[in-house]
């Protein structure tokens, strides 16, 4: 639909509009030309003319100055009284149907509902002499009940009209809700890959980056075994095939759920068991654990503290210069976690590739609603602790 159409409350139904029209206006018209002849003939026809040119122009003018619109309804009803009065003849009444139609479509229906009572009361007036009032009455409520049906069929088509533009509206707004729930959709695809891709890659960091690294440093021994002992590098390549293995097996089950039901096979005290012995054959990190409690956790919480031990005790390795370390659990309210080394620390400040780890275990703790804090300082050690309801057990950071 045009600009236009959405504008004036006419356009969608102007078709109707004009057949209206033109079928009361030709009307009067040829009753005019078989009921008078000579001058009051000349006479009404120019009068009907210049009702045409006042209908025509008055959308223009309109257009132009809106409140012009009250004063082509006066204008009209003025011809309208002179063809009733100077003619002497009641049909003429029926061309005030055309402005009361105007009207409603341009007012509210009660300023139209007065102007068609103006109407009447005109017509009336300019009947009084030729038929008498009773006729005159009579004549006007005629042709005020035309007129108020007119304009009643108006209001419908402006009513149509308004709650057809609604819809358009509420069609054009759905179609931008539509496109931003598809924008929203997208962004939320991109956003769950980029979460996906965040925990394979703090995954990798926190098992299979530590398999590879514990890898090296058997290379590294096997290496000066073979200057020294050859015969001892059966067991260090062993271990190198032992731990390549756990490697690809990691990577394999990495991306899916069964490799976290295997993880937390038997429990999250169990598998810190477990993982602690392996931490023992692989590096050489003797760690105790101390258990406090026996009550049990949702087991994305289990998951979630167990991947934080593993990267602790990476750190551990990797940083503290220590072969020892202690990871306390304490299973009753308030739930905590504690990892703890003697060796040689860091300045939080300065964490360099430490706060790599760091960052994959506060964000695994946020996960879950848990807080970690570390205390560490050169040379005192380093403590990493995990509490599960904030202010409880947590430390400020050194």
């Amino acid at each position: 639909m045009e600009t236009g159409a959405r504008d004036d409350p006419l356009v969608s139904q102007r078709w109707i509009f004009v057949m209206t029209v033109a079928s009361l206006y030709a009307t009067v018209v040829l009753r005019s030309l078989l009921a008078f002849d000579g001058s009051e003939r000349s006479r009404a026809l120019v009068l009907l003319a210049a009702w045409l040119v006042l209908l025509l122009t008055e959308p223009a003018l309109s257009r132009i100055w809106t409140p012009y619109f009250a004063l082509y309804a006066g204008l009209q009803a003025a011809l309208v009284a002179v063809l009733l009065w100077a003619n002497a003849s009641d049909f003429f009444a029926i061309l005030l149907a055309i402005p009361s139609m105007q009207a409603m479509q341009r007012w509210r229906p009660q300023a139209t509902v007065v102007l068609i009572g103006l109407f009447i009361v005109l017509t009336g007036l300019c009947l009084n002499d030729e038929y008498g009032p009773a006729q005159a009455v009579a004549f006007a409520a005629l042709y005020g009940v035309a007129d108020v049906f007119l304009a009643a069929f108006a209001l419908a088509m402006r009513r149509a009209s308004e709650a057809r533009r609604r819809n358009e509206a509420l069609v054009g707004e759905l179609e931008i809700a539509n496109r931003q729930m598809a924008d929203y959709a997208h962004r939320l695809e991109r956003l769950a890959g980029a979460r996906e891709r965040q925990r394979l890659a703090r995954d990798l960091h926190d098992s299979v980056t530590q398999t590879l690294f514990s890898m090296t440093l058997t290379a590294r021994s096997a290496a000066l075994l073979l200057g020294r002992d050859p015969g001892g590098l059966k067991d260090q390549l062993d271990q190198i095939e032992h731990l390549a293995g756990s490697a690809l097996s990691e990577m394999s089950t990495l991306g899916g759920e069964p490799a976290a039901s295997a993880l937390m096979e038997g429990g999250l005290v169990t598998s810190l068991e477990r993982h602690l012995a392996e931490r023992a054959h692989q590096d050489g990190l003797s760690v105790s654990l101390e258990l406090e409690g026996d009550e049990l956790l949702p087991e994305r919480e289990e998951q979630t503290l167990l991947r934080i031990v593993q990267e602790a005790l990476n750190n551990v390795v990797k940083h503290a210069g220590v072969s020892t370390a202690v990871v306390r659990l304490r299973l009753r309210r308030p739930f905590r976690l504690e990892i703890e080394d003697g060796g040689r620390g860091f300045d939080p400040a300065l964490a360099g590739e430490v706060g790599v780890g760091l960052t994959s275990m506060r964000e695994r703790a946020d996960e879950i609603g848990w807080r970690l804090t570390v205390t560490s300082s050169p040379g005192a050690g380093t403590r990493v602790v995990v509490a599960e309801t904030p202010g409880e057990g947590g430390e400020s950071s050194a």
